[in-house]
């Protein structure tokens, strides 16, 4: 089969090869899938700069999200050929090629309102987003939500996530064109941060009061116009530094100002709370089918143009969820 393969560390566009390698063969317990769609996350790029938390051995193939069918089942995976499948395929062979193995405890049924770009794009940043604002922020109807990169793939999520949940949500965007976005995502408020002032806008639109909860996958600068106009008992949702720049908070500032911070490793509660990721799925599938929720998916690619799209959402230069389509 075709998939993509990393052999030294450094920018997507230079360092991933598409190769032809054996086809892989389902364990015990695993599922072999052909992949019908693979959603590429930031986290992508950063394992191939070699920069991720988890560091796989060289070579290895990205693609950490995927839609897939499965056209075989190893020995004790209940699973039946044809089923329409999400996975998260486990490194070192991910999911960027034309066929991935996965887990099957892990496996979920990929709702039948999406299709197969979108279901790829369900997992990873709406299952961030449901517990960020859900779980670790406690997010309550009425509250306003500030919502950082809210064009880009995780802040799309956590906007529409907000306004499920009855958030007047603000959208923070670079640019005229992600501004644009935002608004059709559904915002109440767009702030374009290259030309409004992020603090003066939020405590205008509040009365004063300033956001209730913060969802931050930006980190760097983002943090700290954040806690300028976090509200009295606000909570600051860490999930990311996609900027690059990872804050350092005041304490005495969050002490001051009686807000929280609070951050977010979704991927903890894969081994500290499986039950929790399940029961997650099956709201986030119903709030698919109820059409509350939609992966916004602004490009849909070949496999042979992985390289570069990953190299452009490393870049910052895409809005929404951009998705190798193999077939």
């Amino acid at each position: 089969m075709k998939a993509w393969r990393v052999h030294e560390n450094g920018e997507p566009r230079a360092v991933m090869r598409l190769e032809e390698v054996p086809d892989p063969v389902a364990g015990p317990g695993q599922l072999l899938l052909r992949v019908r769609a693979a959603n590429i996350n930031f986290p992508d790029a950063l394992l191939c700069r070699g920069l991720y938390q988890a560091r796989p051995p060289l070579p290895f193939t990205p693609g950490v999200e995927i839609c897939g069918e499965v056209v075989a089942a190893g020995d004790g995976a209940d699973a039946s050929v044809g089923d329409r499948v999400m996975a998260q395929p486990p490194l070192p062979a991910g999911g960027f090629a034309e066929y991935a193995v996965a887990d099957a405890a892990a496996v979920r049924p990929a709702p039948q309102a999406l299709d197969d770009a979108e279901a790829a794009a369900l997992h990873i940043g709406y299952q961030t987003g449901w517990f960020g604002l859900h779980r670790r922020a406690r997010i309550q109807a009425g509250e306003t939500l500030l919502v950082h990169a809210a064009a880009g793939g995780v802040g799309s999520a956590a906007v529409q996530l907000g306004k499920a949940a009855g958030a007047t949500v603000i959208g923070v965007v670079g640019g005229p064109d992600k501004a644009r976005v935002a608004r059709e995502l559904g915002c109440d408020l767009v702030i374009d941060r290259r030309t409004d002032d992020i603090v003066t806008t939020v405590k205008e639109a509040t009365g004063g009061r300033g956001a209730d909860v913060v969802y931050d996958p930006v980190g760097g600068d983002a943090y700290a116009k954040s806690v300028k106009c976090i509200a009295f008992e606000g909570r600051v949702l860490v999930v990311g530094f996609a900027s690059g720049a990872i804050p350092t908070p005041a304490l005495n500032h969050a002490l001051v100002k009686n807000y929280a911070i609070v951050g977010l490793h979704w991927g903890l509660y894969n081994t500290k709370d499986p039950a929790a990721v399940r029961t997650c799925h099956e709201e986030l599938s119903k709030l698919a089918e109820q059409g509350a929720i939609k992966p916004l998916i602004s490009e849909r690619v070949g496999l042979d143009a992985a390289a570069d799209a990953v190299q452009r959402v490393a870049d910052g230069t895409t809005t929404g969820r951009v998705v190798v389509v193999p077939a």
